[in-house]
């Protein structure tokens, strides 16, 4: 995948998104961008799980947008978070920059943790301030091999449409061993087959109202 032929595109809710002409796909919702991150990863993913310290995989860094929001999130409510994120394709910062979206974000301070976000170095762990510990780790999602070692998944990958490996039994078996018991996936698709898939992996299934441009949206919880 050849990042610098992407295009920055906007969103009906004014936020941007990264645009692959190649595939026709989207970073982000074209119906909203923020409204998407905040509605499935902040609110139905972070305020749904009580873990302390909180411990967040996210499956397709990208542009850093939902490790940004659920940075500002941890600074309002004062909860340590320890953020893994993982992308194959790295957006390199000169690309993300243009994105703008500390603007969106309330918190003092955002531009520069944005920007340090992705400075930093990948495969290493960076204490970024008392509240947020991030590292990135350059990798298929197919090549994840975690156990019981995070409390929510912000599953983040590309469609589908495009990716349909993506939407399956095995990485959704991997996802169920990296969660500890009790912990908590959540993603923005509905699909009767990904559902079914969760399912079929050992995952009790909701399904949630989904933001904007979408009826549904799925939370998945390993049993305790």
């Amino acid at each position: 995948m050849d990042v610098r032929q992407h295009r920055i595109q906007p969103t009906a809710d004014g936020s941007n998104t990264l645009l692959m002409p190649e595939l026709g796909e989207t970073y982000h919702s074209k119906h909203g961008a923020l409204q998407e991150a905040v509605h499935v990863f902040i609110e139905a993913g972070f305020h749904a799980v009580e873990a302390q310290p909180l411990r967040i995989l996210e499956i397709g860094w990208g542009t850093g947008f939902n490790a940004l929001l659920t940075w500002s999130e941890a600074h309002k409510t004062q909860r340590k978070i320890h953020y893994t994120g993982i992308e194959a394709y790295p957006v390199p910062w000169d690309i993300a920059q243009t994105m703008d979206y500390p603007q969106w974000v309330e918190t003092p301070g955002a531009a520069d943790f944005f920007e340090q976000m992705h400075r930093v170095t990948w495969g290493e762990s960076h204490e970024l301030d008392p509240w947020f510990t991030l590292e990135k780790k350059e990798m298929l999602f197919e090549d994840i091999r975690f156990t019981s070692q995070f409390d929510l998944v912000y599953f983040d990958a590309f469609g589908a449409r495009v990716q349909p490996w993506l939407w399956e039994q095995p990485i959704f078996a991997q996802m169920f061993s990296a969660l500890a018991a009790g912990g908590v996936l959540v993603t923005y698709a509905a699909k009767g087959s990904v559902r079914r898939a969760m399912i079929e992996v050992g995952f009790l299934v909701e399904r949630l109202p989904g933001p904007p441009g979408k009826r549904e949206m799925l939370r998945a919880v390993k049993p305790i």
